[in-house]
């Protein structure tokens, strides 16, 4: 059974190895080694990530005490992460992490959701009733990435 619960900054090692993980494993059918190596750079951050718990509204999906995924939402209504264990795919997870992240954003107020997704997740969102808005091109660490701003009307 998935339970969801606030994310603590000692949750770090597990988020970021997740983070990691997910996108050398099951991004990399959409993106170079190159493109991959640049982006799960973004693990190694730890200031960046304890902010981020602060900041934001964090959650952390966990299966029997595992963290198995997590979600966090910045600015009220942007999905900034969304990311499921490589061996926790297609189990319903992401899709639970999801649908709290859109009661936060109704519960703030807000009529859209957003947020940049990869070519990977693109068909999750596309499956939840999200727009692409556009497809975007992100100059990470002098490496470009395409990605879509996708949204949906509360």
């Amino acid at each position: 059974m998935i339970q969801i619960r606030p994310a603590v900054v000692e949750d770090i090692p597990e988020i970021t190895s997740i983070f990691r993980n997910t996108i050398t494993h099951i991004n990399s059918k959409h993106y170079s080694e190159k493109q991959i190596t640049v982006w799960a750079s973004g693990a190694d951050n730890v200031d960046e990530w304890e902010k981020r718990i602060n900041k934001f509204y964090f959650i952390i999906a966990e299966i029997d005490n595992n963290i198995v995924g997590f979600a966090y939402l910045k600015n009220g209504n942007y999905i900034e992460g969304l990311f499921v264990h490589k061996d926790f795919q297609r189990q319903g997870i992401g899709s639970k992490l999801l649908r709290i992240i859109e009661s936060q954003v109704m519960m703030n107020d807000f009529e859209i959701i957003k947020s940049d997704v990869s070519k990977t997740a693109l068909p999750f969102f596309d499956n939840k009733y999200f727009n692409v808005i556009k497809k975007l091109k992100k100059n990470l660490k002098g490496v470009m990435l395409e990605n879509y701003l996708v949204e949906k009307q509360m």
